[in-house]
């Protein structure tokens, strides 16, 4: 048993009054995000003074007294408090490299709101916010253990309503399976496994395209400001919604499968985001998913009990032979199918690249991550891939 923290997301569907007061709430949330970040950026640039959490929370007291801002009172001020949190985490992500810079919210993005323990009530399954006089109608898809420690309510610019739980249980451990797989990822394929199973990439973006580019024109067409652009915006907001909600659907149930299935689960670790600047590939390798794979991957495995490792990024895993080690001097992203001039092996590139990414994993697993095969990657091995 593993006591981790798991977040459950459901659709909700607020009340035109409760509706109004998540629009309030939300505004005010992000005003205080806005106003903060402009006041910790000026303090540094003009004075060289370090603004930290709580002095933002001492003057969060008296800017609410403020007579042009006294409508800041209308709302929870644990949502207030939670949005100080917010930029004082972006800060932190911002210094130790993690992210850029803390950027000032938009209306027109989507808008949360998190609420902690002493801003709702849960009670027999309902919940109820701070400010609102009745309990909120959530589409209950699967049910949870234990109390939740904070909830998050969020508006999407497709203009859904969701609301997060944040809980801990107890996951139970999976029993031991003698399954272990190599995972190479592709464009053709989303995945391929050392099994020899490829699983299709479904291009959901390409399937929704034309849907997408109509819908875009109409917005092109309309007059800036006017109530037939904001629908015409809400139409291109729901498709791309959809698409991501497609990708994430996919995703977690390939990722779930994965781990349940396999004992150890190799994975070779890409710069994604420094491939996205290819901009001849970068349509394709979003469409893909492979960093939101990736990190499904990582924390089911902590979870249940899995072995999840990603092998260096500069390791040869496509020429050379899974069977006798032979590499080659080049491989070429043509060559789909090569014999192994050795040992005379017939591979198909991307299964002998998933058994390779398997064993190198399973060196790592145990210890051996500076095997004579990782000493004998250069630059020209990874361009071979």
């Amino acid at each position: 048993m593993n006591t981790v923290q798991r977040a459950y997301k459901y659709r909700c569907y607020p009340t035109p009054e409760q509706a109004d007061q998540l629009a309030r709430t939300f505004g005010c949330a992000r005003f205080v995000y806005n106003h903060f970040l402009r006041l910790r950026t000026d303090a540094w640039y003009d004075r060289q003074e370090r603004v930290g959490f709580n002095d933002t929370c001492k003057l969060l007291t008296g800017l609410k007294r403020e007579p042009d801002t006294l409508w800041l009172q209308e709302v929870s001020n644990v949502c207030l408090q939670q949005s100080l949190r917010n930029l004082d985490a972006a800060f932190k992500n911002f210094f130790q490299g993690r992210a850029k810079y803390p950027n000032f919210k938009k209306k027109t993005h989507r808008q949360s709101a998190r609420y902690t323990t002493s801003g709702f009530s849960w009670r027999n399954g309902q919940l109820k916010l701070a400010k609102h006089k009745h309990p909120l109608n959530i589409r209950w898809s699967r049910r949870f253990t234990g109390t939740p420690s904070s909830v998050t309510v969020s508006r999407d610019t497709a203009g859904r309503y969701h609301v997060s739980f944040l809980v801990e249980e107890q996951v139970t451990t999976l029993p031991f399976s003698k399954r272990e797989a190599g995972i190479d990822l592709g464009l053709t394929h989303a995945v391929i496994t050392s099994h020899g199973e490829k699983v299709n990439n479904h291009r959901y973006l390409q399937q929704s395209e034309q849907k997408l580019a109509r819908a875009q024109r109409r917005l092109s067409r309309k007059q800036k400001g006017s109530a037939n652009r904001a629908k015409a915006k809400l139409r291109v907001a729901r498709i791309h919604a959809r698409i991501a909600d497609q990708r994430n659907d996919f995703a977690h149930k390939l990722s779930t499968r994965l781990i349940h299935e396999n004992q150890v689960v190799a994975m070779e670790s890409l710069q994604v985001k420094n491939m996205l600047k290819n901009r001849s590939l970068a349509k394709a390798i979003s469409n893909v998913g492979w960093y939101q794979l990736t990190t499904m991957l990582a924390y089911k495995a902590e979870w249940y009990g899995r072995s999840f490792v990603q092998i260096d990024k500069w390791y040869p895993s496509s020429k050379r032979c899974h069977v006798c080690g032979h590499l080659s001097d080049a491989m070429p992203l043509s060559v789909r199918f090569w014999d192994c001039p050795s040992c005379g092996t017939q591979h198909d590139r991307d299964i002998n690249a998933a058994n390779n990414i398997l064993k190198a994993g399973k060196a790592i697993l145990a210890g051996a991550d500076k095997l004579r095969e990782h000493q004998s990657t250069t630059t020209a091995g990874h361009a071979g891939r």
